[in-house]
């Protein structure tokens, strides 16, 4: 029977615990289809599963916010099913004795795992103590300095300067504060270009490279429909060629296929008119709309999910799926960007509709191929914070955090993340982080644990006073980078400078199986050669400290080599060197013979 720790039988609030014994957790991650029993806790923030095990006493910790959904198969003689399908793509199999728990189970998680549109209260960052002071806090929020990276890339300059247009967010709620557009573009171009311009984004600097002094810049697109112009709106796409003495014109990348955009302007929208906006050459690049990637998702994620699947099976569902195809699509966007600005010095403006989904892909993308700092693990969070979160992408419509219209949630970011993920496929030399830091950042954009994606904007996020409230994810990424470091980077490295040129012929793309495939996995993981590179260079630093403690260097004399030193040292049968342990969102975490505590959840820390 399902026993609640609090007064009202079969409810869950806060510092309630309901659980349920004897449920089985089958493990679909391993090569076998492993049972496990135990206990089955349900908080207000996770459902714990506890082996009974009374040697190993494994816990698996699901965070609510990282359910996607929640199902309940028929029943069987065993018991009652219940399928947990989390937004990381891992899957959680769990048999219920009773099907009355299994039925307030399956209802609670539905109503935990999805708050109710503006509840934003419920989200687990908002609950979320990580024991840091006030001071620390307010640190994790200041970590990323976007004003130091515009200065970084020399701006502001007799080119380009800050403007104060849209201070307190009175030209466009969904930009932030403080924006870069052209020395030449007065309040009244800016204001006037904003009214012209779909939800008000007007453009603005994205990216300066200091060598061509070409710009990529965003907004979104015209209203224009079949005929309309705005003198504002062409001359501010004057002032955006102007800022750049190199070159006569711009390119306006359209990153809409452009029948689609054809059909934007039966509904008054549409894209700039050469014949209207002089000197400026027009590109579509074809990234489909929200829709068209979710549902593509959707495919990968059911190929990710086969059990032993024959080589046509996999072939005809990643084929089936036009995952792939997306994926080139957003990275051949970045390519053009990245080749305009970085080759023929040519200064871009980049929109789609609204210019927050495929306009930040495709900004973010070039800024990764144009600019070495962005491969970094530090520089990428710039990137994020820059292209994402300040010009406003919409985070929690796109990824679901509120129980809202579901046709709005698409995997936007995840494709940049892609993206990034196939470009150090290419290049291992030049990115100084590894798969699992993108794939951290996925689980974070997920989770809500912290409030650095939470909200559409910058505005709501102020509104909801998420810096008093919540914590920044930026810092604890920063403070676990050990994790996260490329142990084949080296940032003198010709690989690791310079512009990216990678190749977009079909054959160079794959599946990404570490954040797709979690079905077919060995009881032992493989180890990476990467992940090897990393603990044996790890082992290495140890053992140079172990060194420098033990050496005694009398004085005038020679250096006494302790045997763990490097000419003392000799290994007979060493083990390769272990792993870390982690824990993730949904996690399998090996603990002491005791129930699990729910005063405070575990800090999550993520691989």
């Amino acid at each position: 029977m399902l026993q609640c720790r609090c007064n009202h039988r079969r409810s869950v609030s806060n510092n309630h615990v309901c659980h349920v014994e004897n449920v089985r957790l089958l493990d679909r991650s391993s090569g076998q289809r492993k049972v496990s029993v135990g206990t089955l806790y349900l908080s207000a923030t996770h459902t714990i599963f506890v082996e009974n095990n009374p040697e190993t006493r494994k816990e698996t910790w699901v965070l609510h916010s990282m359910v996607s959904s929640v199902e309940r198969p028929p029943t069987t003689p065993a018991g009652s099913q219940l399928i947990l399908r989390c937004k990381d793509f891992r899957v959680i199999q769990l048999l219920i004795p009773q099907e009355r728990d299994c039925m307030d189970i399956h209802a609670s998680l539905a109503r935990l795992s999805r708050p109710g549109v503006q509840k934003y209260s419920e989200l687990y960052c908002l609950s979320f103590n990580p024991n840091v002071n006030k001071e620390e806090r307010e640190e994790s929020w200041n970590f990323i300095d976007l004003m130091a990276d515009y200065r970084r890339m020399g701006v502001p300059n007799n080119l380009w300067v800050a403007t104060a247009a849209n201070s307190e967010y009175r030209v466009c709620d969904t930009y932030p504060s403080e924006l870069f557009v052209p020395k030449s573009a007065t309040p009244a171009i800016i204001v006037g270009s904003s009214r012209f311009r779909s939800r008000g984004r007007f453009p603005a600097l994205s990216y300066f490279h200091q060598d061509t002094l070409a710009a990529v810049c965003r907004c979104s697109q015209p209203l224009s429909g079949f005929s309309g112009r705005c003198q504002e709106d062409e001359l501010m796409l004057q002032t955006v060629m102007k800022s750049n003495p190199g070159s006569d014109y711009i390119y306006v990348v359209d990153t809409r296929p452009k029948l689609n955009a054809m059909a934007n302007r039966a509904a008054g929208k549409g894209y700039e008119s050469e014949d209207h906006y002089t000197n400026i050459k027009l590109q579509f690049i074809g990234i489909e709309n929200i829709h068209v990637m979710r549902s593509s998702q959707q495919k990968i994620i059911d190929v990710g999910e086969l059990r032993s699947p024959s080589m046509t099976d996999f072939l005809w569902g990643l084929e089936n799926s036009g995952w792939l195809k997306h994926i080139k699509a957003v990275l051949d966007a970045g390519v053009f960007i990245a080749r305009a600005v970085a080759d023929e010095g040519v200064s871009v403006l980049v929109h789609c509709s609204d210019g927050w989904d495929r306009t930040a892909q495709a900004c973010s993308v070039a800024s990764v191929l144009l600019d070495p700092f962005y491969r970094t693990i530090k520089g990428l969070m710039v990137l994020i914070e820059r292209d994402w979160v300040s010009f406003g992408h919409k985070f929690s419509h796109r990824y679901g955090h509120l129980d809202g219209d579901p046709k709005e949630v698409s995997p936007v970011i995840d494709q940049f993340l892609e993206c990034v993920w196939q470009l150090s496929e290419q290049f291992p030399c030049a990115f100084e982080f590894n798969e699992r830091f993108l794939i951290a950042i996925h689980t974070h954009v997920y989770s809500c644990q912290y409030g650095t994606f939470l909200g559409n904007c910058q505005k709501e996020r102020r509104d909801m006073k998420l810096r008093e409230r919540s914590h920044s994810v930026w810092s604890q990424l920063w403070k676990d980078r050990a994790e996260y470091t490329n142990p084949l980077y080296k940032a003198e490295q010709s690989q690791s400078q310079g512009v990216l040129r990678p190749n977009t012929t079909p054959y160079c793309f794959k599946m990404w199986k570490g954040l797709y495939n979690h079905v077919e996995k060995s009881a032992t993981p493989r180890q990476s050669p990467a992940d090897f590179l990393s603990a044996v260079r790890e082992e290495s630093q140890q053992l140079e400290e172990e060194l420098t403690n033990h050496q005694e260097v009398p004085p005038g004399g020679t250096a006494h080599h302790h045997p763990g030193s490097r000419q003392g040292i000799q290994h007979t049968d060493t083990p390769p060197p272990q792993q870390h342990t982690t824990t993730t969102p949904t996690s399998t975490a090996q603990r002491s013979n005791r129930k699990p505590s729910f005063r405070q959840s575990p800090e999550l820390r993520w691989a």
